[in-house]
């Protein structure tokens, strides 16, 4: 019996491989693909080998010298590819001029496609391309097929007229329209901003066809270009029915049981320090100071994963959300309300159960050891951020003796970090004062005190301990995956790049080992600080850095200078900490996860929507810096030109962070050159330069919140000055 359910098992996996090449003749499949495609892990890869050399003896698929599978074709069917094509699989990543670079693990670089190459592919889908004739220093290629859609729900304008109704995507690199059959209009009028679902796109038809499933309302309104932001993005503020019913039946009274089975640490001394908006807190340190003079330190962390159950509705929801988004306004958060801000949230004055992890450090700032344990704690005061600031600056106030020693403890700590090559990102953030409708009436650029790193350095903490102990766990011969946040080292031609805009402004940068470049990187960004130049500076020192990533490989991270590291210290809002908290209990209970492509399955996908989430964070901060400034039309401010391009000049403006076009038309009657080299417009007559981080006084010319977009006029007092 056991033999026949094996063949049947193969006979079934067999059929979908032959589905797969029928659905997808164009396509060339490795090994590993087909694997990722029919859902066959682990040991059942052999197996797939198996069926597809079989398959290729058959003659139903046939294999290039770039051991690439492609379905065999029938007489007088399209020809099959020759040896030379090379196709590989990837995800599009769309650049703001309407080009794309897949993003593939078939070959070493990604894949330069031009607009006119992209075919029926939207930013984020995953594609198979053929790489054509290499053309200057990129591998360049076009889009065969489309494989997988990243979304299939989109946000934009409906134009209804008599005869038809289109529907036009708000989404930059979209450029073809929806037809939306009258009867699939729903209560859409002409203008209406809809969310709208692609049914189809038959071959050889221009549009796609599409049906209404929301009409959020008029363009230009707060509710309405929020929740625009979240769906273009992938996400929304509600969660499905029954997710809502499965979070509403957890109870929020922790039985005695449950109690008895942890560690209690209810009498520590245990605090949270947090945004004064935040409701759902993660993450509260306890310290008390022990007999022999050291100092026990709690890094207690919200137990998610008691209540969250695998494969679980709720699980599921989370999973596919992967993260919370955290708009100006509003928070989309990856569980129901009543987990994030209830249940695990670690109000003050209630038991909360926890995964804690527990150090001992000397008063000289040495960690001598490292406990995880499932906890139960009750926090004895909920800080802001400014509370704990004021007590660490005055000495005086609630749990002073113990703010103060974490103080001195986290300054140790980070001192070392840096000693040891960390890399200080300290790029401003964007904050806003809201009215009771959600209007913006200021904005601010937020400064990190020592309040804010005190906490970061002790998750800091917690977070490399996790990464270590799924480094070094082995039970036995046996090895199990460990979850890290990974950062890869810089490209070196992107820094050295860098590091000649740098030198136009009289900074250097040296390039050497990548200790060397973090201590240079450190200097230049000391350096510039409160200079003009400081914002383009860091911008453009952030963008000469890899991406962090979520993944199974362990390669250190390069930006904190440490060789392991993980996310622990979040799972109310990320879902890769989660994930963390359930292979660290299943490593202590020394029965692990080994399920290495699932997990890195989930992690890929949580990579990319942690890069969703915070492009809807950036648009939303957009938003919001028009709306303010749509009420401050024709006032002047002072600022820094941010970027040059052909067409004008953006300008930053000092003290709020709100960015706008200035173009070339009204900086004078005068012709204006760009000089790509030195970053600068140059008035042909005149020679008057305008250079990347100048100072320049602007005009609020308008602002479109459509369009999320601001223009400025040039101040005619420094004009005038410039001249004479």
């Amino acid at each position: 019996m056991k033999r026949k359910k094996n063949k049947e098992g193969i006979e079934e996996s067999k059929y979908r491989l032959i589905q797969l090449f029928k659905k997808h003749p164009k396509t060339g499949f490795t090994y590993k693909s087909v694997c990722k495609r029919i859902g066959m892990k682990g040991p059942a890869k052999p197996k797939v080998v198996g069926m597809m050399n079989a398959l290729e003896k058959e003659g139903v698929i046939y294999r290039t010298k770039g051991n690439r599978f492609f379905l065999v074709r029938k007489k007088g069917e399209e020809e099959r590819p020759q040896d030379k094509d090379q196709i590989v699989t990837g995800i599009v990543d769309l650049t703001a001029k309407g080009s794309a670079y897949i993003v593939t693990d078939d070959i070493a670089e990604d894949v330069f496609v031009p607009q006119r190459s992209l075919g029926r592919a939207f930013d984020g889908d995953e594609v198979s391309v053929r790489i054509v004739p290499k053309r200057r220093t990129k591998v360049e290629g076009e889009v065969v097929e489309v494989l997988k859609r990243r979304q299939s729900e989109f946000v934009g304008i409906m134009d209804i007229s008599k005869k038809h109704a289109f529907f036009i995507p708000d989404k930059t690199g979209i450029t073809v329209h929806f037809f939306i059959p009258k009867e699939k209009l729903g209560k859409a009028k002409n203008g209406d901003k809809v969310i709208v679902k692609i049914v189809d796109w038959p071959e050889h038809v221009k549009s796609p066809y599409g049906s209404i499933i929301r009409v959020l309302g008029k363009p230009g309104e707060n509710e309405v270009e929020m929740v625009s932001i979240l769906v273009e993005n992938g996400f929304d503020m509600e969660f499905p029915k029954k997710v809502l019913a499965q979070a509403q039946a957890l109870s929020m009274d922790i039985p005695n049981k449950v109690i008895a089975e942890r560690n209690d640490y209810r009498a520590h001394p245990t605090f949270t320090i947090d945004p004064l908006t935040a409701k759902d807190f993660d993450d509260a340190l306890s310290i008390f100071k022990k007999e022999n003079g050291n100092w026990e330190v709690g890094v207690h962390i919200a137990d998610v994963t008691h209540y969250i159950i695998p494969d679980s509705k709720l699980d599921r929801e989370a999973y596919f959300r992967a993260t919370s988004v955290y708009l100006v306004d509003r928070v989309a958060p990856m569980f129901p309300e009543k987990i994030s801000n209830g249940i695990c949230s670690l109000r003050p004055h209630e038991d909360k159960l926890t995964f804690s992890a527990l150090f001992e450090i000397n008063p000289e700032g040495e960690v001598l050891s490292v406990d995880f344990c499932r906890a139960v704690i009750h926090s004895d005061r909920r800080f802001t951020y400014e509370e704990a600031q004021e007590v660490i600056e005055t000495g005086e106030g609630d749990f002073v003796e113990e703010i103060q020693a974490l103080n001195h403890l986290a300054g140790i700590l980070r001192k070392k970090k840096f000693a040891e090559g960390a890399i200080t990102f300290d790029k401003p953030e964007t904050k806003f004062v809201l009215d009771e409708t959600g209007h913006p009436i200021d904005v601010y650029i937020k400064e990190r005190k020592d309040a804010h790193l005190l906490v970061e350095d002790f998750m800091l903490l917690a977070n490399k301990a996790v990464a270590q102990y799924f480094t070094n766990w082995k039970d036995g011969k046996k090895k199990a995956p460990g979850i890290y946040r990974v950062h890869d080292s810089p490209n070196m031609e992107k820094l050295e790049q860098f590091g000649e805009l740098v030198r136009k402004f009289g900074h250097k940068l040296h390039l050497g080992t990548p200790k060397m470049i973090a201590e240079s990187l450190n200097k230049l960004l000391k350096k510039v600080k409160g200079k003009p130049e400081q914002s383009m500076v860091e911008t453009l020192a952030v963008r000469s850095m890899a991406k962090a990533i979520y993944t199974t490989e362990n390669i250190g991270h390069y930006g904190l200078a440490f060789e392991d590291y993980t996310h622990f210290t979040s799972p109310i809002r990320r879902y890769p900490d989660v994930l963390v908290h359930r292979q660290l209990q299943a490593m202590l209970d020394g029965k692990p996860d080994v399920d290495r492509d699932g997990i890195e399955e989930k992690l890929q996908h949580s990579s990319i929507q942690e890069k969703n989430a915070a492009r809807a964070e950036r648009e939303s901060v957009k938003y919001k810096q028009v709306e303010y400034l749509a009420d401050r039309l024709g006032e002047e401010y002072e600022g820094v030109i941010s970027g040059v391009q052909r067409y004008g000049i953006f300008v930053e403006l000092d003290g709020n962070g709100c960015e706008g076009l200035l173009r070339t038309e009204g900086l004078g009657r005068e012709k204006f050159i760009y000089d790509e080299d030195r970053f600068a417009l140059i008035g042909m007559s005149s020679g008057l330069k305008y250079q990347l981080g100048d100072k320049v006084k602007v005009i609020i010319a308008a602002t479109n919140l459509e369009t999320r977009t601001i223009d400025f006029e040039l101040a005619v007092e420094r004009e005038k000055s410039k001249r004479k």
